[in-house]
């Protein structure tokens, strides 16, 4: 699944006295995030991560260790604190409450942070999830195991709290860990009304319109097309095997930068019981050829050579490369669009 980006809100800060913002953020149902933590030189920035950029963006700065963040958000949210622009980052999940956070500069893993209910929704979750907090990234092993505990998890914390925004967090451990759209619906499915209509949660809902497609589990479509030397080939032909069905182009910038991770996976793993099929979307026949040699890519290619219209790419509903599909030798679709290191530890997995 491709990297979630959380939405953050950015507000500016107002140099108003405590008690008047108090005042404000209670009349007004906006938050306040009041901070006492100690250890920083006065003018010490605090500031949000926006993760679009991953550049931390001034909000306010710490006074004999004490700062004010106030300001209103549309529905409870996720936000990163970083103090003085360094790490470590301090993941929150706040909602219109007046909150507070109070440590040391020298501990920042176990600040206090009281006042959210959806902060403490977020701790609930972050609590349980840490032992597999690893494997959340793209290309990190997932053994079966730590799999199924991310599944169990995510259902129960969704059982127990429907009405969550945070919910939906569960539902995205679960897309990255499994790729289980069918337990993702299930728990989406019974998320509250207005929970559903969250940003996040209408993030989840694409990524479950994508999964639909080309579903992991279900039977590869049969299809044939020619080969560089014009020969037809089927995909039944390869029935037995391990198949990775790739989609690239010679012109595609990242599809050629990710074919040496491909050409290692090959040749570790092609006596195993594992080879590749690659489906170009290119046109002119000799860019087509000189890629393939250029690159070493010395499995089974074909081609219609219509480019973006190339016929088989349109039966996987292909708009974007590179894009793959692994199969299993009975033609079922086991994984989509592995890459870099998460191809070769698939296939580590699978080819022990």
């Amino acid at each position: 699944m491709n990297k979630l980006f959380f939405l953050l809100v950015f507000l500016p800060f107002f140099g108003f006295s405590q008690s008047s913002i108090e005042k404000q953020a209670s009349s007004q149902k906006d938050y306040l995030i009041t901070g006492n933590v100690s250890g920083y030189d006065n003018g010490t920035s605090v500031s949000y991560l926006n993760q679009q950029t991953q550049v931390p963006e001034k909000q306010t700065t710490i006074e004999n260790g004490k700062f004010i963040l106030k300001g209103h958000l549309p529905e409870p949210t996720f936000i990163v604190l970083v103090f003085g622009d360094q790490p470590p980052a301090i993941p929150l999940f706040i909602d219109n409450s007046n909150i507070r956070i109070t440590g040391d500069k020298n501990n920042l893993d176990h600040l206090s942070i009281t006042g959210s209910k959806s902060q403490n929704d977020f701790a609930e979750l972050s609590k349980e999830m840490k032992p597999y907090e690893s494997m959340f990234a793209p290309d990190a092993p997932k053994d079966p195991a730590s799999v199924a505990a991310v599944e169990k998890i995510s259902e129960n914390f969704v059982k127990k709290h429907p009405s969550s925004y945070v919910s939906p967090i569960a539902i995205v451990r679960i897309m990255q860990s499994s790729e289980n759209s069918v337990l993702a619906e299930k728990l989406f499915q019974s998320l509250s009304k207005e929970v559903k209509n969250s940003q996040l949660a209408q993030y989840i809902n694409q990524q479950l319109a994508l999964a639909k497609i080309n579903p992991i589990g279900s039977e590869i479509a049969n299809f044939s097309q020619t080969d560089t030397a014009g020969k037809t080939v089927k995909i039944s032909s390869f029935k037995g095997k391990y198949v990775l069905i790739d989609f690239w182009a010679s012109w595609c910038g990242p599809c050629r930068a990710e074919n040496p991770n491909v050409v290692a996976a090959f040749n570790k793993y092609h006596d195993k019981n594992f080879t590749v099929l690659g489906i170009s979307l290119d046109q002119a026949k000799p860019a087509w050829l000189n890629a393939i040699h250029a690159d070493g890519l010395t499995w089974t290619h074909v081609s219609d050579l219509k480019g973006w219209g190339n016929e088989v790419a349109g039966l996987f509903h292909v708009q974007s490369i590179p894009q793959n599909l692994l199969i299993d030798p009975s033609g079922k679709i086991i994984a989509k669009n592995l890459r870099g290191e998460a191809l070769n530890n698939k296939l580590k997995e699978l080819l022990k």
